[in-house]
């Protein structure tokens, strides 16, 4: 966070100028530290801080006797500018203070080298102006650096560790760490400032050689911010209010994280809720509904044969119906447990699914499966669940005449994927729409269970979701 270099370089003084000014501080130099003296004083009485008061010492005429150029002159204005803007010391109010020093020369000046300490007052002005707004630009492009690293992270270990990547390059720091597990301490619990050989024990973890100095920032989420530094660095009000202001969105970021693992955790308990329900279902209607339609079939079948004829046309007519009705609740039953997948495996439940849909939709289906591994039982529900949504998306919103449906094993995971050269769509107008909700549910799923969803889709363009699941759920 340093904000050094010159701001006035010499050529912009005439030779005149520099003579003149040079002239006035030399002509300071005898009274410096006396100067000083009184200056600090009156700091003192107008409650300045130690750490203001010596910034504010560290940029008046007198204190500028001790360099050998302008250039000089105006780097150490300009260093102590920053760390009066990291102290909370505006330009007008550090402006206000050298006035007040300005007032204790006339009984040493004695009227003289006014000219060039108007000049000197100028460019000390300006180098603390800009030395200010650096420091605010500086935080600014820090919370930006942060906010982009959220925006573009994948999950939250990359948007921490992209985090810990900008705390580094902002405080110019030599090392960056972030412990989210770390020995519970009363004494890590708040801010620390830990400096090598200073009273305060060396950290409880491993740190490069290169660091001397460190800050210790703990996060309300449970963990430590680590910031290492090659020389004694203890922070300024306005880098501890930035490291504050980071951890706090670093732990929003944590907890937010922690609320979707919970809220994962509670709808995979809701989805076996829901499957094993559906399977309760499935097996009482095969084993009540289903058997008593058998049965009255079974009963149709007798008394058409033993009706006489004027009868058995009409006995005919209903056993027709029963036998719809029961290839509806066979239909309901698959549906609702696909016992199919439990005893003949994934790859004949997917071909069950391409002979329902090409029996139902006039769309025709390209089926191309691999030869599959050994899936867990999870996975394999969870790839026939996702090919029945897609499939009946495809069938019910797309209007296509082409479905194309592949399950493809690859490298410790396999890939499910249903294309189709239907309306498609725009994930902005439809993220209310039913497609938008069972696409979001079947993302939750993938994740849940260590997978990925892609979708590709545009209007007229057709659609592509492709799931990646790996033969073993994630714990």
């Amino acid at each position: 966070m340093d904000c050094v270099g010159p701001i006035m370089p010499e050529p912009h003084f005439t030779p005149a100028a520099r003579r003149h000014i040079h002239s006035l501080l030399r002509a300071i130099a005898p009274f410096a530290a006396r100067l000083n003296r009184q200056f600090r004083a009156d700091l003192l009485r107008r409650q300045f801080n130690s750490a203001q008061t010596r910034a504010l010492l560290a940029i008046t005429p007198a204190a500028l006797c001790g360099t050998r150029t302008l250039p000089q002159a105006l780097e150490q204005v300009e260093y102590h500018g920053a760390r009066l803007a990291r102290l909370n010391v505006p330009p007008g109010e550090a402006a206000t203070a050298l006035d007040r020093f300005s007032a204790l020369l006339p009984p040493v000046l004695g009227g003289a080298h006014q000219p060039a300490l108007e000049q000197l007052r100028l460019a000390t002005t300006l180098a603390l102006n800009d030395a200010y707004y650096r420091v605010r630009e500086a935080e600014s492009q820090t919370f930006f650096g942060i906010e982009r690293a959220e925006i573009e992270a994948r999950d939250l270990e990359d948007f921490l560790r992209r985090a810990m990547g900008v705390l580094t390059r902002s405080f110019r720091a030599s090392a960056g760490r972030l412990l989210l597990e770390c020995p519970p301490s009363a004494r890590l619990a708040r801010p620390l400032y830990i400096e090598r050989g200073a009273g305060e024990a060396w950290p409880p973890w491993p740190v490069p050689n290169r660091c001397v100095s460190w800050w210790s920032y703990p996060l309300q989420s449970g963990g430590l911010i680590l910031l290492g530094f090659p020389k004694p660095y203890p922070w300024l009000p306005r880098e501890l209010a930035l490291l504050q202001a980071i951890a706090g969105r670093c732990d929003e970021a944590m907890q937010r994280e922690r609320a979707r693992t919970r809220m994962r955790l509670l709808d995979a308990e809701a989805r076996a809720a829901q499957e094993q329900e559906r399977r309760r279902i499935g097996r009482d209607l095969h084993d009540e509904a289903g058997q008593s339609l058998m049965l009255l079939r079974l009963q149709l079948e007798m008394l058409q044969r033993d009706a006489p004829p004027a009868l058995r046309t009409r006995l005919s007519e209903i056993r027709s119906v029963a036998d719809a009705a029961i290839t509806e609740v066979r239909r309901i039953v698959s549906a609702l447990g696909p016992e199919v997948l439990e005893r003949l495996g994934l790859e004949a439940a997917i071909r069950q699914l391409a002979v329902r849909f090409r029996k139902i939709h006039p769309a025709a289906l390209r089926l191309r499966i691999g030869r599959l591994p050994r899936v867990a039982p999870k996975i394999q529900e969870a790839l026939y669940r996702a090919a029945q949504e897609l499939l009946q998306n495809a069938a019910k919103h797309s209007r296509a005449a082409r479905v194309n449906l592949s399950l493809i094993p690859a490298d410790k995971s396999i890939r499910l994927c249903v294309s189709d050269n239907g309306d498609g769509f725009r994930a902005e107008t439809a993220e209310n729409g039913p497609i938008a909700f069972g696409l979001s549910g079947l993302r939750e799923r993938a994740v849940m269970l260590g997978g990925m969803v892609r979708i590709r889709s545009a209007p007229s363009k057709g659609t592509s979701v492709s799931l990646l699941l790996p033969w073993e759920p994630h714990r």
